[in-house]
């Protein structure tokens, strides 16, 4: 088992997010997320869409979330990363800040 990994994400933020700040709709959220997520599949840039998307600072840098060992994220954005294969993306991860489409990068 990997006991580290690194990773990119888009975090697109909605109302009822606890540690949110957006006043989004939930389901407005949800099908933004999903709306990139075929965007990507399509041949968008994953890093150029975090950059101009993403509700999170780490969007400056494509998403990049560098390299993190289990326990250093929330518990569902973790599983799910941890869950993927190196280049491979996940469907929408909801977590206390919004809604997450996760790349695993290494």
């Amino acid at each position: 088992m990997t006991s580290q990994i690194r990773a990119s994400h888009i975090l697109i933020m909605h109302a009822d997010a606890k540690a949110g700040s957006s006043d989004r709709p939930r389901a407005d959220a949800l099908k933004e997320i999903d709306d990139l997520k075929r965007r990507i599949a399509a041949g968008e840039d994953f890093a150029d869409l975090a950059a101009e998307l993403s509700d999170c600072p780490s969007g400056r840098d494509g998403g990049d979330l560098g390299t993190f060992r289990k326990g250093a994220m929330v518990p569902a954005f973790e599983q799910a990363a941890f869950a993927l294969a190196v280049d491979e993306m996940s469907d929408a991860v909801e977590t206390e800040f919004g809604y997450h489409l996760i790349l695993r990068t290494e």
